[in-house]
């Protein structure tokens, strides 16, 4: 089975001024859909054809093009479920709890804004639920994600923030730090807590 562009829950222009409506759209239609058919090509005829984009992420990632395209199809989809036009205001529910034991909203959003900043060149910034349901705050180089056996810090990604240049250079051009400040007005907290207690 072949993967297939995710639709969106929202219109292209539901997230501005936060993130525009091009970028939105060329995002989505251009560069997810090119992952996905970089992927299905590279899976085609070989023992991950069937798999789900988890278990691809965390098997088959010796393989550079499963590994970039499988990390950018899964990266990007997770990246449209924990957006939504306005914003939820805070954490909630277990994730609030886990993020108040790592230090609180306000240490969180620090730690992951400096991961993003920092990321030097293309990447995401994460906050992963770890196995004993605790939460850390990584960065991760291209389309890579804490599901992959290269990853500093591994866990199950519930947030992450897409810092390639092409998320945010239409609207924001080199100034990533006012693109990573504005993604918390759009994140879908209801969401998160959803991936949280998978």
């Amino acid at each position: 089975m072949s993967f297939e562009l995710p639709k969106l829950g929202y219109a292209y222009d539901a997230l501005e001024p936060t993130i525009d409506a091009r970028t939105m759209e060329i995002h989505h239609t251009k560069h997810h859909q090119a992952y996905i058919d970089n992927l299905n090509n590279a899976i085609k005829g070989t023992d991950l054809e069937g798999k789900t984009i988890e278990e691809i992420c965390q098997t088959g990632t010796d393989k550079p093009a499963v590994r970039n395209n499988g990390g950018g199809h899964f990266n990007h989809t997770l990246f449209w479920e924990i957006l939504t036009p306005g914003g939820s205001k805070e954490p909630v529910g277990n994730v609030k709890a886990a993020i108040e034991n790592y230090g609180g909203l306000e240490k969180f959003k620090t730690d992951f804004s400096d991961a993003a900043k920092t990321r030097f060149g293309s990447g995401w910034a994460w906050l992963v639920k770890n196995a004993d349901g605790s939460v850390s705050v990584t960065s991760t180089p291209n389309q890579d994600n804490p599901l992959m056996p290269v990853a500093d810090v591994k866990g199950t990604p519930v947030l992450g923030l897409d810092v390639w240049e092409h998320a945010y250079y239409l609207n924001y051009q080199n100034r990533r730090p006012d693109y990573v400040a504005a993604f918390f007005s759009v994140v879908n907290w209801d969401k998160v807590e959803e991936l949280f207690n998978k």
